[in-house]
């Protein structure tokens, strides 16, 4: 679901302000996922100032109350999800509870950490999504142990075609506070791109896992 396009601006400027956010199209970086990408989101640099993570926290804390009202649990996806959800947890009274794409290889072995009623309304927290795939994982593994996950909430995404049709086929409603698209009108504005640039980022966006191939 798209943005609010207040936040988003307001979002995209403050996260290439602390350089959360960096694009470099013609040095690309390479993902975990052996993708290259003219772009690399880290929203835990948010953490370190506490204007930027306020600002997140009150206008994901809003969010979920107009977009998931029924929610009345919060779960955030490890690890990258963990420091947000616990902030918007607090900041709206709620339950809170952690979940890792998979159990952990030793000790107990968890992969849900904290306590979560069954019978919750929970709404997962991200901190940014990309295909989906390992926040899906989490809403599978949910569904799976009998929890109701009315839906997901993150910081940003990439806006891929590829993570809505995942996102549906897995009947999961999902919204974020910033997308790709006002970031790089916010990054021309800024000067860190230029006019000539864009037509390599919105390739990338089109097809990721070929692109820079």
């Amino acid at each position: 679901m798209d943005a609010q396009p207040n936040t988003s601006v307001k979002l995209a400027e403050f996260l290439l302000k602390i350089k959360a956010v960096k694009l470099q199209p013609n040095q690309p970086f390479q993902w975990s996922s052996g993708w290259n990408s003219p772009i690399y989101c880290d929203n835990r640099v948010t953490l370190s100032y506490p204007n930027v993570r306020n600002f997140i926290k009150n206008e994901m804390a809003a969010a979920i109350k107009r977009e998931f009202p029924e929610a009345n649990a919060l779960c955030g996806v490890a690890t990258a999800g963990i420091a947000i959800g616990g902030l918007v947890a607090d900041a709206l009274d709620m339950p809170y509870s952690y979940c890792r794409p998979k159990p952990k290889a030793h000790g107990m072995k968890n992969q849900l950490e904290g306590r979560l009623d069954k019978n919750s309304k929970v709404l997962l927290v991200e901190d940014l999504i990309s295909t989906g795939g390992s926040s899906l994982k989490v809403v599978e593994y949910l569904r799976e142990n009998g929890y109701q996950v009315v839906g997901l909430i993150s910081i940003f995404t990439y806006s891929f075609q590829l993570a809505d049709d995942n996102f549906k086929q897995a009947n999961c409603k999902h919204f974020s506070l910033g997308g790709y698209n006002d970031l790089l009108t916010q990054a021309m504005s800024d000067g860190i791109i230029t006019e000539s640039d864009l037509p390599t980022l919105n390739e990338w966006r089109k097809d990721p896992t070929t692109w820079g191939n």
